[in-house]
């Protein structure tokens, strides 16, 4: 099972510390670093800085939004990150939510689906080198009864892997069907088929088996004694995704820990959420939801959880290590303490 690591907001503040977290873990043979688009940054230009800093780690969007950009920006953009990082650039997608999207970016939502398709077809022709005309739901390519027509991007053809983050099970069914890795968030190695028999069920529509994919999940690690004061820390965060990361009608996050078997909890946490009770909400987080979808605990407790996501046919475990603090020193110890972990694994 590789490793991966997550690139925080960069400012200027905290440029040189990023920098060398990223270097540390290059160092210590961390597969990838991925940086976020979330409200306080996009996840390309980190990237495009850090292409100079860094020589063998790859370095993955995680993600960019379908909906903020148009499919032939998205191929260009990946193109000059694939050629400034010679090679290592990891294009990740996602839909986002209707909240964000619509919100932030003034654009309709769905059909949210039918877009990231589209984008991944559109981007595969550019990779490929060819003239791009396409004729789908969202976008034509030229535009009809338009001045546009067929225009190849000027570089060589290349392959670049994309990577879906999906939670939905449409698109997990896509993500299995046509993706070369999956982003996954939400997932506990224990309930692991809430996730992943959809995926399989799209590898088997496309010939292809699901160990063909890098199944890259998301996962908050941190080890100490007081378990109890770490699981209490932990339950707002997991109260907002129930809640917050999406409306009443649509919240990805939250059917992903229905079909975990927490479908009673997950709507009781969504519904104080919504009427504004929003530390009701945290108590009423059942410590398994904590427990089970993370690794905190003793030293043996998070190397027994990292044994369960490898069981679980996780190949790539994109750390989340806030729980040691602000990025500094304990941060940096707690990386290598898990890249041993993992070796012994």
């Amino acid at each position: 099972m590789k490793l991966a690591i997550e690139i925080s907001a960069v400012d200027a503040s905290n440029l040189r510390l990023i920098t060398e977290w990223v270097q540390f873990a290059e160092k210590l043979g961390i597969d990838m670093a991925f940086a976020a688009e979330a409200w306080w940054s996009d996840a390309v230009t980190p990237l495009a800085y850090l292409a100079a800093k860094t020589s063998r780690i790859k370095l993955a969007t995680g993600i960019m939004q379908t909906t903020v950009r148009t499919p032939a920006m998205t191929a260009m953009t990946a193109l000059t990150l694939h050629d400034l990082t010679a090679g290592r650039f990891i294009l990740g997608l996602g839909a986002s939510g209707p909240q964000v999207v619509e919100g932030m970016h003034s654009v309709r939502y769905n059909p949210a689906l039918s877009r990231l398709k589209e984008t991944v077809d559109i981007c595969r022709m550019i990779f490929r080198g060819e003239k791009v005309q396409y004729q789908g739901k969202v976008f034509q390519l030229p535009l009809p009864d338009s001045e546009g027509k067929p225009i190849k991007v000027s570089h060589d053809p290349v392959d670049i892997p994309i990577y879906l983050a999906t939670l939905g099970p449409n698109s997990l069914r896509y993500t299995g069907a046509s993706a070369e890795g999956w982003l996954g968030t939400s997932f506990s190695p224990l309930h692991p088929g809430a996730h992943l028999d959809y995926i399989a069920e799209g590898t088997a529509t496309s010939g292809r088996k699901i160990s063909d994919l890098d199944l890259c999940v998301s996962a908050r690690i941190e080890i100490g004694d007081d378990v109890e004061a770490m699981i209490a820390k932990r339950k707002p965060a997991v109260a907002f995704n129930m809640g917050g990361m999406g409306s009443a009608r649509t919240n990805f996050y939250n059917d992903a820990f229905k079909r975990a078997g927490y479908e009673e909890d997950a709507l009781a946490i969504q519904s104080l959420w919504l009427a504004g009770k929003r530390e009701e909400a945290a108590r009423r987080v059942p410590d398994a939801m904590v427990t089970e979808f993370q690794a905190i605990g003793s030293e043996e407790m998070v190397a027994n959880r990292l044994a369960d996501y490898k069981k679980a046919g996780i190949t790539t475990l994109k750390l989340g290590l806030d729980g040691a603090g602000p990025l500094g020193p304990a941060r940096f110890s707690l990386l290598e303490q898990i890249a041993d972990m993992v070796k012994d694994i």
